[in-house]
């Protein structure tokens, strides 16, 4: 069985900034894979080149064993995508939005009109009838995109942040379902920088820094001894610490 998910080399430029710096990465089939780094360490963009939202300048990516830029079509078939930030149809409502991703997909209008009931129900947004996406809170937005990301029942899950926001009553119905994806076959990939959150979650982790995978493997070997986050911590180069600065800040300074 090829793995879920596996990046070559991968590389992005912007400009004179090397975003993403040949990078290796491997997510086994099955796993709940965390991808964790410091802002601007490359996770967002290695995502986005890993699901075919942007073009790489060089390397190759595999999903389930096919090369995802030589058939972009097969990869969005594989694929469910959470991004971070990228605009949506939100003049839409939710099941509009929905059912329309899953047409998009090629489901029959019976099946993505049932398939996008159900995940709103249980994404607590069947409630919200017909207001549009636009008038939505930020958590709402992240579940009606995670149910975007799943009507068509994808084989490989990748969300970047997607509890961000949440509520945390919403964030254990999340974590059930995607623990629910899981246990079914398929394999999940969420970038986090909720160290706890990853650790709870995941029973895989790859860290990134400066647009490389420094570390990767089970929880277990990650953290060693210690937490996940003191790990990362020491991978990201150590806390910088404020010295004797801010000063002002004192409740006794005038």
């Amino acid at each position: 069985m090829p793995d879920a998910l596996t990046c070559r080399a991968l590389t992005k430029r912007f400009g004179a900034t090397l975003a993403v710096d040949a990078l290796d990465l491997v997510v086994p089939t099955g796993s709940m894979f965390g991808l964790v780094g410091p802002n601007g360490a490359g996770k967002t963009t290695t995502l986005s080149m890993a699901t075919g939202l942007l073009r790489p300048d060089g390397g190759q990516v595999l999903v389930d064993g096919g090369d995802v830029w030589a058939d972009l079509r097969r990869a969005h078939r594989l694929l469910g995508v959470l991004p971070d930030g990228l605009p949506t149809l939100d003049r839409l409502s939710g099941p509009e939005l929905v059912e329309h991703t899953a047409r998009l997909h090629g489901l029959p209008r019976a099946v993505a009109a049932s398939r996008a009931a159900d995940l709103l129900d249980v994404l607590d947004l069947a409630t919200a009838g017909r207001t549009l996406v636009v008038d939505y809170s930020a958590g709402m937005r992240k579940k009606v995109g995670l149910a975007c990301a799943l009507v068509h029942a994808p084989r490989v899950l990748v969300l970047d942040e997607p509890f961000e926001a949440v509520d945390p009553v919403s964030a254990t119905t999340i974590r059930e379902l995607l623990r629910r994806f899981a246990a079914d076959g398929g394999t999940v990939v969420v970038s986090s920088h909720v160290m706890a959150l990853v650790e709870q979650l995941c029973d895989h982790v790859g860290v990134i820094v400066s647009g490389r995978v420094v570390a990767a493997g089970t929880v277990a070997e990650v953290r060693g001894g210690g937490s996940l986050e003191e790990r990362f911590v020491a991978l990201s180069g150590g806390t910088r610490g404020i010295g004797e600065g801010l000063t002002w800040l004192a409740s006794s300074s005038d």
